[in-house]
C-alpha cells in the first residue's frame, strides 16, 4: 500500500518508511492512496474473532508485504499482552442503548495505550531489522506521553523526549511520566500550553538538523500508525452489539481529532456508522468549525478535562483532505489560510462532514453533572472525558432505537479532581498495579516555552 500527503507534493511512501517519518516533507500528514473495504458479509464473518484477530483482518492491508504476515500476529499478541482485560476493550452499559467502550485497560489507563503498545512494538520490529537508532519526539497533553514512553521504554534504538505542559496535567498522568527512570527517556515540562508543545514537535520536524543525523519518529497521532491502530476497536464494538446488521453511532470525546477520524476510516471501510459525534469542552474549535463553519483559533482555556485543552487538532487536515476528494493543493491553501486567520470552507464540503458528523461542547458543570447523574442512575464512574462524550451523545442522538456508543478514553483514577467536584466522597482508586504510584520516585525537567532551549537540552541528552 501506497502513502499520500495530504499537501500533495511530498513523495509517497510505503509502510516502513510512513511509521518512521512523521510529517510528510511538504508539511502535511500520510493517508492510504486507497482504503481497504469490506463488505457486511465479510464483517459479519469477523464476530467470533478475539481483539487481537480482528486486528490482524482490519491492520494487515495497511502494512502489505513490509512485515511478514506471521511475524505481524506475533508484533499485534504481544502489543496486548500488557493489558488487563481479556476483551481488550470491553462494553459497559450505563442506559437504554447507550453504552461506553472501555479503552483504558492498558497499561497507563488511557485509550491511547491500545494504539501506542502496538506502535512501540512496531518500532522496535523495523528499528532492530534496520539496525537503525532514532529519536521519539512528542506533546502531550496528559495520556499521549505516558503511553508512548510505556510503549517505548524497552527499545533500545530510541530515545524518547516528551514535552508536557508544565501544571497542566493531573498530578497522576505527569506521575506516570516521570516514574518511569531510564537512561533513554527525557520527560521535559515546558511552561506553555499544549498548543506551544505541539508546535514545538512540528517545527522541529521541519528541520531536523540539530539532531547531528538521527532522525525524528512521531508518536503523536500525526503517526498513520496510531490511526489505523484506532480503527480496529470501532469494528470490536459494533460486532457486540447487532453489527454489522444494524448501524452504529458513536460520541468520542475528542481533542486532537485522530480517535474520531479512525471512526470516520471505519466507516468508509464498510462498517455501517449512521453517526459520530465530536465532543469537546471549553476550547471547541471543532464544535464552533461544524456548527458555524469557523475553524478558529481562541484562547486556550485549563479545565477539568486537560487531554482535551487543544486548540488546533493536527487530523484536522486529514479530514478536509477526505472531504476535498484527495486535493493537495486546496488543503495547502486551506492551511496556509490558517496561519493568519480562521479556516472556512465551502457550504457543499461543510454539507458533506455533516452528513456523518455532529457536534457538543461540554463545560466543567456540565461534564460534573453527568459524572454525578451516570453514577446515580448506573453506578458506573466516568472520567471527566468520558462525561462530555456521554453528554454530547445524549444531546445528539440521531436513533434512539439504535445502539449509542461513547468511547471511555482514560481511568476516572487520573482525574480525581473531577471526580471529587462531581460529589464523589473518595478519590477513585488506581489499580493494583499502580497503587504506590505516589510513592515513585520522579525525573523531569522544566524548561522555557522556548524551542532552541528545548533543541539545546536534546543536544545534550542525546
Amino acid at each position: 500500500m501506497k502513502y499520500i500527503s495530504t499537501r500533495g507534493d511530498a513523495p509517497a511512501l510505503e509502510f516502513e518508511d510512513v511509521l518512521l517519518t512523521g510529517l510528510a516533507s511538504d508539511g502535511g500528514l500520510y493517508v492510504p492512496e486507497q482504503l481497504p473495504t469490506y463488505s457486511r458479509e465479510e464483517i459479519a464473518s469477523w464476530a467470533g474473532l478475539s481483539y487481537q484477530e480482528l486486528a490482524f483482518k482490519i491492520l494487515q492491508p495497511f502494512v502489505g508485504d513490509a512485515i511478514p504476515a506471521d511475524d505481524f500476529r506475533a508484533i499485534i499478541d504481544k502489543s496486548y499482552a500488557s493489558f488487563r482485560h481479556v476483551g481488550i476493550t470491553p462494553l459497559v452499559q450505563i442506559g437504554h442503548n447507550e453504552w461506553v467502550l472501555e479503552l483504558f485497560h492498558g497499561p497507563t489507563l488511557a485509550f491511547k495505550d491500545v494504539a501506542l503498545q502496538l506502535l512501540g512494538h512496531l518500532l522496535d520490529y523495523v528499528l532492530e531489522r534496520r539496525n537503525e537508532k532514532v529519536v521519539i519526539m512528542g506533546a502531550t497533553s496528559g495520556d499521549t506521553g505516558s503511553a508512548a514512553i510505556e510503549g517505548c521504554r524497552r527499545c533500545k534504538n530510541i530515545d524518547i523526549f516528551i514535552l508536557h505542559p508544565h501544571n497542566r496535567v493531573s498530578d497522576v498522568q505527569r506521575r506516570q511520566m516521570t516514574t518511569v527512570i531510564s537512561d533513554n527517556i527525557h520527560n521535559l515540562a515546558i511552561e506553555g500550553n499544549f498548543d506551544d508543545c505541539q508546535q514545538m514537535v512540528k517545527d522541529s520536524f521541519a528541520d531536523q538538523s540539530f539532531l547531528g543525523g538521527k532522525r525524528l519518529v512521531a508518536v503523536n497521532s500525526i503517526n498513520w500508525a496510531r490511526i489505523m491502530a484506532q480503527t480496529v476497536y470501532y469494528f470490536y464494538a459494533a460486532l457486540h452489539l447487532g453489527g454489522p446488521q444494524r448501524e452504529m453511532q458513536f460520541s468520542v470525546p475528542t481533542g486532537n481529532f485522530g480517535d474520531i477520524f479512525a471512526g470516520y476510516l471505519a466507516r468508509k471501510m464498510g462498517l455501517p456508522i449512521k453517526q459520530l459525534v465530536i465532543a469537546t469542552n471549553k476550547n471547541d474549535i471543532l464544535h464552533r468549525f461544524l456548527s458555524r463553519n469557523l475553524y478558529e483559533r481562541s484562547k486556550l482555556e485549563h479545565t477539568l478535562s486537560p487531554s482535551m485543552d487543544i486548540m488546533v487538532s493536527s487530523n484536522f487536515e486529514r479530514m478536509l483532505f477526505d472531504l476535498y476528494d484527495h486535493d493537495g493543493e486546496s488543503i495547502k491553501q486551506l492551511m496556509e489560510d490558517f496561519k493568519t486567520g480562521p479556516l472556512v470552507v465551502d457550504n457543499n464540503h461543510l454539507e458533506k462532514a455533516r452528513e456523518i458528523y455532529d457536534s457538543f461542547a461540554v463545560d466543567d458543570e456540565l461534564t460534573c453533572d453527568t459524572i454525578r447523574e451516570t453514577f446515580e442512575t448506573s453506578e458506573y464512574l466516568l472520567d471527566p472525558h468520558t462525561a462530555i462524550g456521554v453528554k454530547a451523545a445524549r444531546e445528539t442522538v440521531r436513533d434512539s432505537s439504535l445502539p449509542m456508543v461513547t468511547l471511555a478514553t482514560a481511568h476516572p483514577a487520573k482525574f480525581p479532581e473531577a471526580v471529587k467536584k462531581a460529589g464523589q466522597d473518595e478519590d477513585p482508586a488506581l489499580p493494583y498495579h499502580m497503587k504506590d504510584l505516589f510513592e515513585r520516585e520522579e525525573r523531569y525537567t522544566v524548561l522555557a516555552n522556548d524551542l532552541e532551549t528545548v533543541k539545546a537540552h536534546m543536544r545534550d541528552n542525546l
